[in-house]
């Protein structure tokens, strides 16, 4: 993995903690695979995680991070998405 960061999005999203249910925020994990640190000729992919990694990760943010309550993964390569978030 080149670059990982996760980004709280504008989406909230209705879901369930305890017995109670919650409307709360949405954050996307972005993890970037590159050789040697560069971007060669413009293309990146998308770091192909464990799904046990992945599960661990949005167990802890769901848990530790008050107000979210939806973890999604992106997998978009570049192109045709950019490396951040604008």
């Amino acid at each position: 993995v080149w670059q990982a960061f996760c980004v709280l999005l504008n989406v909230r999203s209705v879901g369930v903690m305890g017995d109670n249910r919650t409307y709360d925020n949405t954050i996307c994990i972005r993890a970037v695979e590159a050789i040697d640190g560069k971007i060669l000729y413009g293309l990146a992919t998308f770091a192909h995680l464990p799904h046990s990694f992945l599960e661990s990760v949005s167990n802890r943010i769901i848990n530790e991070v008050e107000g979210i309550n939806r973890v999604v993964y992106d997998i978009t390569s570049k192109p045709p998405g950019r490396l951040k978030w604008e």
